[in-house]
């Protein structure tokens, strides 16, 4: 994947983060998910009071993206509110292993773009769990 779309994908992920519901926790999320087919879906957490039912910007993407049909996805880039890059939690990381190949990539980003982080989904998340394993 060119520098170029990356970039692009972090100021989409940028973008989604302004959409944000977190008035508990205060740390705003932003993300953008590219198709294998070139579609971005962009998402953003959104917080609840009893925090069980809050949602992260990553599976807010990919679950507007599967609602569309959509199966087969490239990257997606992640933006949060703070001085470190804000990586997938765990639920997020298996959310992408049901629908994501091993060389998906991730990049994620600090706020100001100081810190830039890109992986594959293997790299994140060796020895994951996914629908292959159930077959």
């Amino acid at each position: 994947m060119e520098q170029k779309q990356l970039d692009d994908l972090l100021q989409l992920a940028k973008e989604a983060r302004e959409h944000s519901y977190a008035p508990y926790s205060k740390y705003r999320v932003g993300a953008a998910l590219l198709t294998k087919d070139g579609r971005i879906y962009q998402g953003c957490n959104i917080e609840n009071a009893s925090y069980t039912p809050t949602i992260c910007a990553e599976r807010t993407a990919f679950f507007k993206a599967i609602f569309d049909g959509v199966r087969e996805f490239a990257a997606i880039a992640i933006i949060g509110s703070g001085v470190l890059p804000a990586f997938p939690c765990g639920v997020c990381r298996q959310v992408m292993s049901e629908f994501c190949d091993g060389d998906f990539i991730i990049v994620t980003s600090n706020i100001d773009g100081t810190e830039v982080v890109t992986e594959t989904l293997d790299q994140m998340m060796p020895h994951r769990f996914g629908p292959k394993d159930l077959l």
